[in-house]
């Protein structure tokens, strides 16, 4: 076996918290060890901190959690006895710790129907891949022993991506999430699947539609926010999940088009925006913006006997059907909205940047954009996927520009939350109208003269536009 002990120690809060869950392990005699991701990742990266500490126990896990809870100092404990888990929220870190077991399921369910306790080596045999199916023992007489009976350190080093089990079909059929971590972990960590782990995947995909909506979401979000996300979708595509996940997506595979700014395949052309979006955000809903900007264009799709491909309007088309796949996805009422948002006007910041740009159209652009009018604009620079390096510079030089006029009006004009200066009070008192229809529509007409530049973005304007119209008797 091999001792890794100094590679623990150079992770100061994990060899810590190791140390705290040795002493426990000697005090109460139950053999306690370092499992899962956490282990993974301090052998890709020592000195990074995990988001999460996976323990596992040859004994009973809750009680195990209560008494280390103690030790830390941590009034709370969450268990799942169902699962013989607990979780510890530690200050620094959330700790798992959960009782060695093997799991049996039921076909229609990913969730375990019994679950039998075992020892570390069955344990780790139920785990989804090899890399993350080694353990460190946190004993006194082995302490930084690394425990792995599946070379999952060898595939570490060599990225392949196999399961433990020899065959594949089980720990896919038993849990189909396990499917899309597969693609998560190709993203994220830069390692290709074993063949025959490949084919299992592509076997097994329909077994996906058992798993709960919000854990297929929370897994396409994973991949949105790897450093290369492409890597990820493409694989689903290629095994078949991609339209069960998201057949929006989908179904653009293999469909052209044909733009001054774009590749042909719809599907390729998206994910390289995705891909761009990503170096220039680590902003998850931007990411997501990018995935779904184009998702009308297969339904919007013609043939022009001169231009080629068109998709006229699939940018407010793709508003509307984002409204529903937000329902069906999950999707936070803040991440529709915003993705919404962006799909609906990300045409138009490259439609200013072909033309003149005028005061009244960037008005009208912040306006509509509001505090995203940022994050549209780096949308719009995603979006650019063109291999001609002077079209690329071109386009950029002209989003410079759109940028810069937009920061101009704003600063002018105080746009950012931009309404009406008077209030329907007014109007109604000037006019003599009760609350309704005409209102609004007297309070749309000062907003259009400030939006065109005819009056100023002021109360003092405004008032003196209202009484014009009085005076001339705009409204009887």
């Amino acid at each position: 076996m091999t001792v890794i002990k100094d590679i623990l120690k150079q992770n100061k809060r994990l060899y810590r918290i190791s140390k705290v869950i040795s002493d426990l392990s000697e005090e109460i005699k139950v053999p306690a060890f370092l499992v899962g991701g956490c282990v993974r990742d301090l052998l890709l990266e020592p000195e990074k901190h995990s988001v999460d500490i996976d323990i596992m126990i040859e004994g009973d896990g809750i009680e195990f959690a209560h008494q280390l809870a103690r030790k830390l100092n941590v009034s709370t404990v969450v268990p799942f006895p169902k699962f013989a888990t607990a979780r510890i929220p530690y200050k620094e870190c959330e700790i798992e710790v959960a009782s060695a077991r093997l799991e049996s399921y039921d076909p229609k369910s990913r969730k375990p129907k019994d679950i039998i306790m075992t020892d570390i080596n069955e344990d780790l045999q139920r785990r989804d891949f090899t890399v993350n199916a080694m353990a460190i023992s946190l004993q006194k007489n082995n302490m930084g022993t690394l425990i792995d009976p599946f070379d999952g350190f060898k595939d570490l080093n060599a990225k392949i991506l196999r399961t433990p089990m020899t065959n594949s079909d089980v720990t896919f059929s038993d849990d189909p999430l396990r499917m899309m971590r597969a693609a998560y972990f190709s993203a994220k960590l830069g390692m290709e699947i074993d063949k025959k782990c490949l084919q299992s995947i592509k076997d097994n995909a329909e077994r996906i539609s058992i798993v709960s909506q919000e854990r297929i979401t929370n897994e396409l979000l994973k991949i949105l926010g790897t450093n290369k996300p492409s890597v990820g979708f493409i694989l689903l595509q290629e095994v078949g999940l991609l339209e069960y996940v998201f057949p929006e997506i989908s179904i653009m595979y293999g469909l052209d088009q044909s733009s001054e700014y774009h590749h042909k395949d719809i599907f390729f052309h998206t994910l390289e925006v995705v891909d761009n979006a990503a170096k220039l955000s680590n902003k998850l809903d931007l990411r997501l913006a990018a995935l779904v900007h184009d998702i009308a264009k297969p339904k919007t799709r013609r043939i022009d006997k001169k231009k080629g491909y068109t998709f006229y309007g699939h940018d407010d088309y793709g508003a509307r059907m984002l409204k529903k796949i937000s329902e069906r996805m999950k999707f936070s009422n803040k991440t529709r909205d915003y993705i919404t948002k962006l799909t609906a006007l990300h045409l138009r910041p490259i439609s200013l940047a072909k033309k003149e740009v005028t005061d009244s159209a960037i008005r009208r652009l912040i306006v509509d954009a509001q505090e995203d009018a940022q994050d549209l604009m780096l949308l719009c620079r995603a979006d650019i996927t063109t291999k001609n390096p002077n079209n690329v510079k071109k386009y950029l030089s002209n989003f410079d520009h759109v940028e810069k006029r937009i920061q101009e009006v704003i600063e002018s004009d105080e746009l950012r939350a931009f309404q009406s200066p008077v209030r329907g009070h007014e109007i109604m008192e000037m006019f003599n109208l009760p609350a309704g229809k005409k209102v609004g529509e007297i309070k749309k007409i000062i907003e259009e003269a400030i939006l065109n530049g005819d009056i100023k973005h002021t109360h003092s304007e405004a008032l003196s536009m209202l009484k014009n119209l009085k005076k001339n008797k705009f409204f009887k």
